[in-house]
């Protein structure tokens, strides 16, 4: 049985993990909380980073499961700005402006989303510099 956990809630997540062991893949449904799943025994993540940075965020993964705990915890921490940006609008209206921002042409929403707000276009912007993404 497979689980994806969006809750953030940590404790919650533990005790999933003790009441149900192996019979159960939990995989972290927020971003921002990663690593602390997979050290819980999640197996990975349902990611919406992953849509602009999936070399990056994927490595965080394959360094924390092959033992490189440390440079896993750097990338987890660099992608924070990020991560609150791409959920600083309802999901996906930011990816697709991500998107757009690195030149692919993935348009405007279909209603009811709309396109995103110049403040959120703003914060966006900034945080995929941080990042290296522009």
């Amino acid at each position: 049985m497979v689980l994806k956990k969006q809750v953030g809630n940590l404790s919650q997540i533990a005790e999933i993990a003790a009441l149900c062991g192996d019979n159960l893949h939990i995989y972290s449904g927020n971003d921002d909380q990663v690593l602390p799943t997979l050290s819980l025994g999640g197996k990975g993540v349902i990611s919406v980073i992953s849509n602009i940075a999936p070399r990056k965020f994927t490595s965080m993964i394959h360094d924390y499961l092959n033992g490189n705990i440390e440079n896993a915890t750097k990338i987890q921490l660099e992608s924070i700005e990020l991560i609150n940006a791409l959920f600083c609008e309802t999901n996906p209206i930011p990816v697709k402006t991500a998107l757009n921002m690195m030149g692919y042409n993935f348009g405007t929403p279909r209603l009811p989303l709309v396109e995103m707000s110049d403040e959120g276009k703003i914060t966006l912007k900034n945080a995929m510099k941080n990042y290296g993404l522009l």
